[in-house]
């Protein structure tokens, strides 16, 4: 088998950007059929749009007691727009040399699990069941854990390592997020001949987004305009223009008044205009909180003390496949696992904290042995 580290680069260097996760799918599936263990993939693919399927693997527990636990990772990336040359530089961090992302996001949790499965079933050593589940679009929406069926799962809890940190973090709560689609409708009308004619989406659309508070709103609540686009031609008064936007909180009051209010503002600019707007709000994920005290975070703390890491707790900005899991349920903890500016070609990760989420993954899995599942 290979090393952790000769995998890592080797799955950096295949592209698996959201839809395309194939190559990459078929790499982790051979790695554990190598380990003889099973692996079913299901249609998300189909419906979702992506050209492979959610992977999930068991492997059953062999103690008495306990409390099975699933580890989650996802095999997309953001869209590289440049060439994959993962390499080790001098000082032991794993960095692209190709003008683009590395792809560590989440391609070094998917390593650190399919290592620590591997000692696992080579030491043969005794848990109380652990389930693998891999999943597909996490970047554009959490799409394949949304479309997992989290029946098929034994686990009573479960881990993702998706935080950009120093391992030791660990994620207490994730923000509810809401989508908002807007599509202003003008008059066209030709820019130099009958330009009082026309009625310019783009310049309503423009009004409503100068209003807009956007960025950071409080220490809880975010908004952002990203997509915008309209018009036929330079020369023609836009008839349409429609814009993507989002807002997230970790409190679902603020979101929906933030909501509310970017509605009124996209409403009113419109109106500024002449034209007419059509909106369409869409959750994008469910937020979540835990305690420090509740017994997923307190089995976290200890694997990681245990591994000789400084324990301390955060909120994130940003959702990942955990949202999902807790909305249906399922207790799920974020942590991080030493990525660092993810997303942009500076993106690295250290060999060192490759391997040690290794150690942690194993020691989360020890420690599941000794809890009691009526209490997790």
């Amino acid at each position: 088998m290979q090393d952790a580290l000769t995998l890592f680069l080797e799955l950096c260097s295949i592209r698996s950007a959201p839809g395309e996760e194939r190559a990459v799918a078929d790499r982790v599936t051979a790695y554990l059929h190598r380990l003889r263990l099973e692996v079913e993939e299901d249609d998300a693919g189909e419906r979702i749009g992506s050209n492979a399927g959610n992977l999930f693997c068991r492997l059953p527990g062999r103690a008495n007691g306990g409390t099975p636990i699933f580890l989650c990772a996802h095999l997309d990336t953001v869209p590289p727009h440049g060439v994959l040359d993962p390499f080790v530089d001098d000082d032991g961090i794993v960095r692209n040399a190709g003008g683009t992302i590395l792809g560590g996001d989440n391609k070094g949790a998917v390593v650190s699990m399919l290592e620590a499965a591997r000692r696992v079933v080579h030491e043969g050593r005794t848990h109380s069941g652990i389930e693998l589940v891999f999943t597909l679009q996490e970047e554009v929406g959490l799409l394949g854990a949304g479309a997992f069926d989290h029946t098929r799962l034994e686990a009573e809890l479960g881990f993702v390592y998706d935080q950009a940190g120093s391992i030791g973090e660990i994620v207490l709560g994730a923000p509810w997020g809401r989508t908002i689609s807007a599509r202003f409708h003008g008059r066209a009308a030709h820019s130099g001949i009958a330009p009082e004619e026309g009625r310019s989406a783009i310049a309503a659309a423009a009004r409503a987004i100068a209003d807009l508070r956007l960025g950071r709103i409080d220490e809880e609540t975010t908004a952002n305009v990203g997509l915008v686009s309209g018009g036929t031609a330079r020369n023609v008064v836009p008839e349409w223009c429609t814009l993507e936007a989002e807002a997230r909180s970790h409190d679902p009051a603020k979101l929906a008044d933030l909501v509310q209010e970017m509605l009124d503002g996209f409403a009113f600019g419109a109106s500024l205009g002449d034209c007419t707007v059509e909106t369409e709000v869409s959750e994008s994920y469910p937020g979540y909180r835990f305690r420090r005290d509740e017994p997923i975070v307190e089995l976290a703390a200890t694997a990681l003390e245990r591994c000789g890491y400084k324990v301390s707790t955060a909120f994130s900005g940003g959702g990942a496949d955990a949202n999902v899991f807790n909305a249906r349920g399922i207790p799920c903890l974020n942590l991080a696992n030493g990525m660092a500016e993810i997303h942009t070609p500076d993106e690295h990760l250290a060999v060192a904290d490759l391997e040690g989420m290794v150690d942690v993954t194993l020691e989360l899995v020890e420690l599941a042995r000794t809890l009691d599942g009526a209490h997790a």
